[in-house]
């Protein structure tokens, strides 16, 4: 009898969760749906991936076919005429390939080059190409940017102890050689002033080395003297002048070439040389190929400047930029060690410049155009 009760009450407790377990049924089944079939659970399509926590490295995917590759150009300056060039030459061959370009520049100031280069990151560039002003410091840009994935490219002036991907520049320890090779062909002995550029900038270095590789056996034997040598910091016109001045008061005006680090330092030196009666009188060198420089070569007061195809620079690093964003190969056959790595290098050549081969290469690359740099009455 007890059995026959017990019986019932299970079988009135079954109907009862019936409606509860149809109810299980049917969720499970519309789970199953939701998901595809696939038995897992998807995140919603618009969910972003999560970001790498401090000291992780990002998976970053290269951009896929149909996406704006996107480049970030952080500058040390735009104070020189060339850096300007330089914008605009890199961002109009980036256009070309399909890419947009977001410039910053930081006026000379360290710490503001690294606040800009994060705001790129931040902006969630494809690649970062930057012209350091402080070699050193803009390491930690380099550092953060592979934090998160994106590749970094070293244009014209190298960043110093980082992992650069790409360097892309002119070989500049031959720019300085180029200048002294031109100076010591006029003045194979005598008093000579070095008016470098900044210490903080490798280029500067690498351009002082070039000219004392040549300038050091004359010194050995005796021909040549020294006797001024002094950096100039951010490449200051100003203090250039002043060095210049200081230059010539050591020397009671007694010197017989100067090589300066680049034509706005050339200009500086120039000046000086003017307010003491000696402009046109004692050979100059300079490099950049600057409007000014050539028209004080055509004029007889600076004597050659070093002409670095801008043009090519820009459409070269423009290219490599972007092979870099898409995880291409970029086919550098160089290497150049920044103190901590041998970073790959794209470097290419620069050319001497003087009165007697100014038109057949700056005039005839179309970089200054003939009528800028002899005046409207050019023949």
């Amino acid at each position: 009898m007890r059995d026959r009760k017990d019986a019932k009450r299970m079988k009135a407790g079954a109907w009862r969760l019936l409606p509860f377990g149809l109810a299980l049924t049917a969720l499970f089944v519309y789970a199953l749906l939701a998901g595809g079939g696939s038995g897992g659970t998807s995140a919603p399509p618009d969910t972003p991936p999560a970001a790498p926590r401090q000291g992780e490295t990002s998976s970053r995917t290269a951009p896929g076919e149909g996406r704006t590759i996107k480049i970030g150009f952080s500058m040390g300056t735009l104070l020189e005429e060339r850096w300007q060039r330089d914008r605009e030459l890199f961002r109009a061959a980036a256009s070309d390939l399909g890419a947009e370009v977001t410039v910053m520049a930081a006026d000379n100031d360290e710490a503001q080059q690294i606040a800009q280069a994060e705001a790129l990151i931040d902006q969630g560039v494809d690649v970062l190409v930057i012209v350091p002003h402080d070699a050193e410091a803009t390491a930690a840009i380099v550092k953060k940017a592979h934090s998160v994935g994106i590749k970094v490219l070293s244009y014209d002036r190298l960043v110093k102890n980082a992992d650069i991907d790409l360097y892309v520049s002119f070989d500049n320890e031959k720019v300085g050689e180029l200048q002294a090779k031109a100076i010591t062909k006029l003045v194979p002995r005598g008093k000579y002033v070095y008016i470098g550029g900044a210490d903080t900038d490798n280029n500067a270095n690498l351009i002082k080395r070039g000219v004392f590789n040549v300038l050091q056996p004359m010194i050995d034997r005796g021909d040549v003297t020294v006797v001024y040598d002094q950096w100039t910091k951010d490449w200051s016109p100003a203090l250039a002048l002043a060095n210049m001045r200081s230059a010539l008061a050591a020397n009671r005006g007694r010197v017989d070439a100067v090589i300066a680090a680049n034509d706005s330092t050339a200009g500086s030196v120039i000046q000086a040389l003017g307010e003491s009666g000696l402009a046109g009188r004692i050979p100059v060198a300079g490099q950049d190929a600057d409007l000014e420089a050539a028209r004080r070569i055509v004029a007889g007061t600076q004597t050659m400047t070093v002409y670095k195809p801008i043009r090519r620079l820009a459409e070269k690093a423009a290219e490599l930029a972007v092979q870099l964003a898409k995880g291409e190969k970029t086919g550098a056959d160089r290497h150049v060690n920044n103190g901590k790595t041998e970073v790959p290098s794209v470097l290419l050549e620069p050319i001497a410049v003087d009165r007697f081969n100014l038109d057949a290469t700056i005039i005839a690359d179309g970089f200054h155009t003939r009528e800028e740099v002899y005046g409207p009455a050019a023949p």
